[in-house]
C-alpha cells in the first residue's frame, strides 16, 4: 500500500439545555435597556430551550478511524455546557454572566472558552448556539475584527 496523506474531518455533536435570562446591561439606564432589548428585558426574565452543536476538526486517526472519541466529546460537553448552564438562571447562577450580558453571542463565547479548557489543543472548530429555531449564533473563536 502506498502512503496516503492525512484525511481531515469535522465531527459534530449536539446537546439541548434549558435556561432563563434577562437581557440587561449595567452600562445602560433602565429606559435604554428597555428600548434596546424590548420584551427580553423583562425584570423576571424569560427562558429558552437552547440547542448547542459543537464541532471539532482534526485528522482521522488511521488506527481508530476517528477524529476523537464521541464518548470523550460527550463528557467534555457535559462538563462545559450541561453542568454550568442547564436549568439555570444564567444571570444569577453563572458567575461569568454577572458582568457580561447573557446574549446568545456571549453564551457561545462562554461555551467556547469552557470547552477550550477541556479539549485537546487546536481541535475545537465551531460552537453553534440555537436560541430559537430562527436565531442562531456561530462562534469560531475569533476575538476581534481589526478595523
Amino acid at each position: 500500500m502506498s502512503p496516503r496523506s492525512a484525511r481531515l474531518a469535522r465531527l459534530s455533536r449536539s446537546v439541548t439545555f434549558s435556561a432563563c435570562h434577562r437581557l440587561h446591561s449595567k452600562s445602560l439606564s433602565d429606559e435604554e435597556n428597555l428600548k434596546l432589548f424590548g420584551k427580553c428585558n423583562n425584570p423576571n426574565g424569560h427562558g429558552h430551550n437552547y440547542k448547542v452543536i459543537v464541532t471539532v476538526r482534526g485528522e482521522i486517526d488511521p488506527v481508530s478511524g476517528m477524529v476523537m472519541n464521541l464518548t470523550d466529546l460527550k463528557e467534555y460537553m457535559q462538563e462545559a455546557i450541561m453542568e454550568p448552564l442547564d436549568h439555570k438562571n444564567l444571570d444569577k447562577d453563572v458567575p461569568y454572566f454577572s458582568e457580561v450580558v447573557s446574549t446568545t453571542e456571549n453564551v457561545a463565547v462562554f461555551i467556547w472558552d469552557s470547552l477550550q479548557k477541556l479539549l485537546p489543543q487546536g481541535i475545537l472548530y465551531k460552537v453553534e448556539v440555537h436560541e430559537t429555531e430562527q436565531n442562531v449564533v456561530v462562534y469560531k473563536g475569533e476575538e476581534t475584527i481589526v478595523k
